[in-house]
């Protein structure tokens, strides 16, 4: 055996790997608890789920008290379970994110390493676990992370049941295929079934390959999707009339063909995303792309499919008239096994890697160290309030950057030597980097998400005082402070629940000065300007917490319960 081979034998060996996964999860899963919750995504469902579980009520969601249907509640009655079991707090709130994201990277590595060999999984692994679009998602409360790990375990599942040539495997691949799909659709709606079957069709139109088809397990696949879906889609609709037409007609049609959301973009919106999220690996993608068309062939090509899989994701969120950037992340792992393909293919049998590998590496080395040049930027976007916080994260700016030069040079260091240690250490570099500089982000998220005045004014109001939003909806202190507001004048993304529960409600700015001159008990929430115009207005009002971004008050008569 050559000495390469050898050496490669030994980082994949299954101690080795069990050790590099350890070391990994501790690192993902240790930060969950660091940053505070801020807005919109984070606070939005870590509010939902702990309304849930206080209400009881895991049918019919709801936020800040009112009717909520924008999505399905899979990830909130995930969220809500882990309140339950270890208590209410961040790292909780970020549990179901993180824990989909680290298995959907094993699952690829999984799933790479049966159809194409054991250095393609755990290159395809290493590849997304370094994606710094990846890392960030996984460790932020948003629904896109969960989608995705169930759509691309669906992808998976897929590959994996058409690469058997045993119909009972096949048969239960394509079982847990159509399970993913309806745990996706669950997720956040019809896009967990619409993505896979565009995703087929643009395959089979492409390849002309329809034979896929009849291994699908078209009707025992839907049954067992309906018998996964259906349950909550029927029960929630029982129970609330309305909510049909505005899943099915105004949060799918309307959302894709409309601006009402002002979620637009340009067509190259999601260019730049693609490039920063995958930047490490972004020049491989070319290679990549070009050995999958090279390797089609009239069987059955999983790396066409997943060639398909990104670029229809791609162009179908690329003319929606809704973007957000969390919209693209499905494709990170079909990329990554692409590129994991391709680097197997690079390191060849004496696990090397020529000139060009080496300067790419050489090259962010570079790019790291002309980082520090642009971080006098950071802090001139800085508010007055706010220019210590941009200096703090500035200094977490500075260790990423370090961090990622040293790991660079290392990787080219080893490139000759041992390729796959190479891109092994190019890719922890990168993770490292991408996590430092999100847990950093702390220093200026910390204000962001109203957590210090939560925890000033929370132990003066009385549980049962009516606690009003003026003009404002805020996404992380109904869920510091643990309790919901009446909402006054602006609505805000609460519109359908306060048109279904209008009793719920202050429609006008005139109707909350009248009801609060009455409710010698109410406390509310609103920015510092409309604060000091209701003070020009003679509406009585104390202070009792402030931050930059907003103001608490009280009725001049509410006895504080220290004080009762």
């Amino acid at each position: 055996m050559q000495f390469g081979q050898a050496k490669q034998l030994n980082l994949l060996s299954p101690s080795k790997l069990l050790l590099l996964a350890l070391i990994y999860a501790l690192l993902w899963f240790g930060t969950l608890h660091y940053r505070h919750l801020i807005p919109s995504d984070e606070g939005r469902y870590a509010e939902m789920a702990r309304e849930m579980l206080v209400t009881g009520d895991w049918v019919t969601p709801r936020y800040n008290g009112y009717l909520y249907f924008e999505k399905p509640p899979l990830q909130i009655w995930a969220t809500a379970l882990a309140f339950k079991a270890f208590g209410i707090g961040e790292w909780q709130a970020r549990l179901w994110t993180a824990l989909t994201g680290f298995l959907t990277i094993l699952m690829i590595g999984f799933t790479s390493a049966k159809v194409y060999g054991a250095r393609a999984g755990f290159l395809a692994a290493v590849v997304l676990a370094a994606s710094p679009m990846w890392i960030i998602s996984g460790h932020v409360n948003s629904l896109d992370m969960g989608l995705s790990a169930f759509l691309v375990a669906a992808l998976c599942s897929l590959l994996l049941a058409q690469h058997t040539h045993h119909v009972k495997s096949t048969r239960n691949w394509m079982w847990l295929c159509w399970g993913f799909m309806a745990l996706a659709t669950l997720s956040k709606g019809l896009i967990g079934i619409v993505i896979p079957a565009m995703v087929f069709l643009a395959y089979s139109i492409s390849k002309w390959d329809w034979r896929i088809w009849r291994r699908l397990y078209l009707v025992s696949g839907t049954l067992l999707f309906l018998l996964i879906c259906a349950p909550w889609f029927i029960l929630v609709s029982q129970r609330n009339p309305q909510f049909l037409e505005f899943f099915f007609i105004h949060e799918h049609l309307q959302r894709f063909t409309q601006d009402d959301h002002s979620r637009t973009g340009p067509i190259y919106y999601f260019l730049p995303l693609l490039i920063i999220g995958f930047l490490p690996w972004i020049l491989q993608i070319p290679g990549a792309i070009l050995k999958a068309w090279s390797a089609r062939r009239p069987t059955f090509s999983s790396s066409w499919l997943l060639t398909c899989w990104a670029v229809v994701i791609f162009a179908f969120f690329s003319i929606s008239h809704s973007k957000l950037p969390g919209y693209i992340i499905p494709i990170f792992p079909a990329l990554a096994i692409l590129v994991g393909i391709r680097l197997d293919q690079l390191l060849g049998q004496h696990n090397s890697l020529k000139l060009p590998w080496k300067l790419q590496v050489l090259a962010f080395a570079v790019l790291g160290t002309v980082g520090f040049f642009f971080l006098p930027e950071i802090s001139k976007q800085a508010r007055p309030d706010e220019i210590i916080a941009y200096a703090q994260y500035t200094q977490w700016v500075i260790a990423a950057l370090v961090t990622l030069i040293i790991f660079s040079l290392i990787a080219t260091w080893q490139s000759r030597r041992n390729g796959l240690l190479s891109i092994t250490s190019f890719a922890g570099g990168f993770f490292l980097c991408a996590l430092i500089a999100g847990t950093g982000h702390e220093t200026l998220g910390r204000a962001v998400s109203g957590v210090d005045l939560a925890e000033r004014v929370k132990s003066s109001i009385p549980e049962h005082a009516n606690f009003y939003s003026v003009r404002i909806l805020d996404h992380t202190i109904p869920f510091y402070l643990g309790r919901t507001m009446i909402m006054v004048a602006a609505p805000d993304e609460l519109e359908f629940g306060v048109q279904q529960e209008p009793q719920l409600w202050l429609p006008s700015l005139e109707d909350f000065i009248i009801r609060w001159k009455e409710d010698v008990t109410a406390y509310a929430l609103m920015v510092p300007d409309q604060y000091v115009e209701l003070q020009k207005q003679g509406l009585p009002m104390e202070e009792i917490g402030r931050d930059s971004r907003r103001v608490i008050v009280k009725h001049p008569d509410t006895v504080s319960p220290s004080k009762q």
